[in-house]
């Protein structure tokens, strides 16, 4: 945490939102407001403070299984940065090892990381490839996320039952349309 962000409390920032709103940030029912925001945004954005390479290094294998692995409908909720409002759904991630593999549980932890931060759909696709990418050295990688956006059901356009759909396509899954069709059949996107 920057020595800036450490001298700025949250709490009084959303007591003068309040304020800003017409509200009173006194009144019993708001007056443990501020400080039950700032205890929610830390906790929502966690994944800015969170060491990625102390995360995935410690279960990252030597082993010669050459098959695609998949974990499929990891849920992850995350912040829309345009609005800080929550959007939410499934992701779907593979890879096709190249004599690592990585401990199952740290797939979804990996999206947990990025998805705990001011995000855009897309960026937070792309930033679960490249990190498996990088970090596994696959042949390729794939991520599918689909998500529910607050910012679009609540307000703007108020389509309450549209879902975002984007994906990050690495190595074989780019280059081998075999590749690709596997892995969209296999988590019934195919």
């Amino acid at each position: 945490m920057s020595e800036l962000a450490e001298r700025i409390k949250i709490d009084s920032l959303v007591k003068d939102l309040l304020i800003a709103l017409g509200e009173d940030p006194t009144r019993p029912g708001l007056d443990k407001t501020p400080k039950r925001v700032e205890s929610s945004l830390k906790f929502l954005t966690r994944g800015y403070r969170q060491d990625l390479e102390k995360l995935l290094n410690s279960a990252i294998y030597e082993e010669n299984y050459d098959e695609m692995v998949v974990v499929k409908d990891i849920h992850f909720f995350s912040l829309c940065e345009h609005h800080l409002l929550p959007f939410y759904g499934k992701a779907q991630v593979a890879y096709l090892p190249n004599g690592k593999i990585i401990g199952l549980s740290k797939i979804p932890r990996v999206v947990e990381a990025f998805s705990k931060r001011l995000q855009l759909q897309e960026r937070l696709t792309s930033q679960i490839a490249d990190c498996l990418m990088v970090h596994l050295r696959p042949k390729g990688v794939a991520v599918v996320m689909e998500a529910f956006h607050l910012c679009m059901a609540m307000r703007g356009v108020e389509k309450k039952d549209s879902f975002c759909v984007t994906s990050s396509m690495l190595g074989c899954f780019r280059s081998d349309p075999r590749s690709r069709a596997e892995f969209l059949s296999l988590v019934g996107k195919g």
